[in-house]
């Protein structure tokens, strides 16, 4: 193999292995995630993911789909410690979790940083 194909190799591998870094985690399913936010969520944290119950529990609208994901997986873990949410998250497939955050991170949002 001659140096200038060792090269071009080379570049070729480094841009296959950038594109797959670069490429989105496996997304989800946002009809489903609505399916089951609706029999799981809504309750809680309102119809729309925007309009909880109580002020103290989050909206969901809007939320970043890796953080929802992170969140609970934690919860499931246990590394989070609201035993609301470690129940309703051990009762979750990694599917449901991947649609759930895909269906809430397409949502509106009505989040705002408090000042």
């Amino acid at each position: 193999m001659t140096k200038l194909s060792k090269l071009k190799l080379a570049a070729a591998l480094s841009v296959a292995g950038f594109a797959v870094l670069a490429s989105p985690a496996v997304a989800g399913d946002i009809a489903k995630g609505k399916e089951k936010a609706d029999q799981v969520c809504a309750a809680c944290h309102g119809k729309d993911g925007n309009t909880p119950i109580d002020p103290s529990y989050p909206k969901l609208a809007g939320q970043f789909r890796d953080y929802l994901e992170t969140a609970l997986t934690d919860y499931q873990a246990e590394r989070r410690t609201n035993a609301i949410m470690v129940g309703q998250a051990k009762a979750l497939s990694r599917d449901d979790i991947r649609n759930l955050a895909a269906y809430y991170a397409s949502l509106p949002t009505q989040l705002s940083v408090r000042r």
